[in-house]
């Protein structure tokens, strides 16, 4: 069994036990990630080792075919100096050495596969690492909102919504009435008075005509006539009558 499928196995197993105790949401999805760290700081861990020996072993090899190399040029030089007995004991030990080379490519070809299949399931279980971190946030947001919806159904549960609805209608009931009562007061209090400010300010604005009239024919050379004056004075004479007669009606 390859190190991922014992990886795969263990967190497998880690998160059906915690759903068969039905623990926390939120700590269950923690839980996970921490234990998927600690699964990849394991695998990380044997890649490590798995390099190492693949490194190792790539150094023997390149020795033996180094030393297969060193004993071929040795037979060689006593094929040269003629002494054919000395380069045949030369190929002798080179055939030895052949063999470790054949030996140290078959182990190195075999670890540097193994390496290269850990480092391939490392990957992928820092991809799965880096999904489950992106969920994290998206599942426990969701955890809690799922609670605080709970929570806030269980308290309307818990509420005699037409009860509370009934004091709020009765209270606004209330409020309107006292809202109409203030409205006829101010009407009643302020009775009469829009009327006599208007007289007033119609006075005062047709004296100011009259003023600004007289300016203007004094300005052109024109003689102003008294009736104007006269016509306003008429006008504030009658309107003051008019308002004290009223005030003693109203007395009567």
């Amino acid at each position: 069994m390859g190190i991922f499928s014992r990886i795969s196995d263990i967190l497998r197993a880690n998160i059906n036990d915690m759903l068969d105790k039905a623990e926390d949401p939120e700590k269950l999805v923690k839980q996970i990630i921490t234990d998927m760290q600690k699964e990849l700081t394991k695998s990380t861990q044997a890649l490590g080792k798995a390099v190492a020996s693949e490194r190792m072993v790539e150094k023997q090899y390149r020795n033996a075919c180094a030393v297969s190399a060193s004993w071929e040029s040795r037979a060689k030089a006593a094929l040269k100096a003629g002494d054919a007995e000395l380069a045949k004991k030369a190929l002798a030990s080179k055939v030895k050495a052949d063999e470790d080379v054949a030996n140290y490519r078959e182990m190195y070809e075999t670890i540097s596969n193994q390496t290269e299949a850990i480092r391939s399931q490392v990957e992928v279980l820092k991809s799965k690492m880096q999904e489950a971190k992106s969920r994290e946030a998206m599942l426990i947001a969701r955890s809690q909102m799922a609670d605080t919806t709970k929570e806030l159904a269980q308290s309307l549960g818990g509420i005699d919504t037409k009860s509370s609805f009934d004091k709020l209608s009765k209270m606004e009931d209330k409020i309107a009435r006292k809202e109409a009562e203030a409205a006829a007061f101010s009407e009643i209090m302020g009775s009469g008075k829009p009327e006599e400010v208007a007289s007033f300010e119609e006075l005062e604005r047709n004296a100011k005509v009259d003023s600004e009239l007289e300016r203007l024919m004094a300005e052109m050379g024109m003689n102003a006539t008294a009736e104007s004056s006269a016509s306003v004075n008429d006008e504030l004479a009658a309107a003051i009558s008019a308002l004290e007669s009223g005030g003693e009606t109203a007395g009567m």
